[in-house]
Protein backbone atom coordinates (compact mmCIF):
# COMPACT_ATOMS: atom_id res chain seq x y z
CA UNK A 1 0.00 0.00 0.00
CA UNK A 2 1.47 3.68 -1.22
CA UNK A 3 1.36 6.39 1.77
CA UNK A 4 0.36 9.43 0.73
CA UNK A 5 2.63 12.21 2.08
CA UNK A 6 0.10 13.29 4.96
CA UNK A 7 0.40 9.32 6.32
CA UNK A 8 4.54 9.72 6.30
CA UNK A 9 4.36 12.68 8.17
CA UNK A 10 1.89 12.17 10.45
CA UNK A 11 3.80 9.14 11.44
CA UNK A 12 7.02 11.07 11.30
CA UNK A 13 5.42 14.00 13.36
CA UNK A 14 4.70 11.08 16.12
CA UNK A 15 7.68 8.99 16.11
CA UNK A 16 10.26 7.93 18.17
CA UNK A 17 13.82 9.51 17.11
CA UNK A 18 15.07 6.34 15.85
CA UNK A 19 11.64 5.53 13.70
CA UNK A 20 11.98 9.52 12.79
CA UNK A 21 15.81 8.28 11.28
CA UNK A 22 14.25 5.42 9.61
CA UNK A 23 11.37 7.04 7.75
CA UNK A 24 13.76 10.08 6.91
CA UNK A 25 16.27 7.14 5.24
CA UNK A 26 13.73 5.15 3.98
CA UNK A 27 10.86 7.06 2.22
CA UNK A 28 11.30 6.90 -1.65
CA UNK A 29 9.69 9.27 -4.07
CA UNK A 30 9.60 12.43 -2.09
CA UNK A 31 10.24 15.97 -3.11
CA UNK A 32 13.31 18.05 -1.73
CA UNK A 33 10.37 20.11 -0.35
CA UNK A 34 8.68 17.12 1.49
CA UNK A 35 12.16 16.27 3.13
CA UNK A 36 12.26 19.78 4.18
CA UNK A 37 9.15 19.91 5.32
CA UNK A 38 9.59 16.46 6.96
CA UNK A 39 13.30 17.82 8.48
CA UNK A 40 11.08 20.75 10.27
CA UNK A 41 9.27 18.03 12.71
CA UNK A 42 13.18 16.76 13.53
CA UNK A 43 15.07 17.87 16.56
CA UNK A 44 17.75 20.04 15.65
CA UNK A 45 19.86 18.83 18.60
CA UNK A 46 19.74 15.61 16.72
CA UNK A 47 20.52 16.47 13.64
CA UNK A 48 23.78 15.09 13.72
CA UNK A 49 22.65 11.67 14.25
CA UNK A 50 20.45 12.05 11.03
CA UNK A 51 23.33 13.44 9.03
CA UNK A 52 25.55 10.65 9.97
CA UNK A 53 22.34 7.82 8.97
CA UNK A 54 21.98 9.56 5.96
CA UNK A 55 25.80 9.94 5.08
CA UNK A 56 25.88 5.74 6.04
CA UNK A 57 28.22 6.06 9.01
Amino acid sequence: MVKTFEEIKNNFINATLDEKIKIYTTTENLSVEQFKELLGYYPLKHLDKLERAVNGN
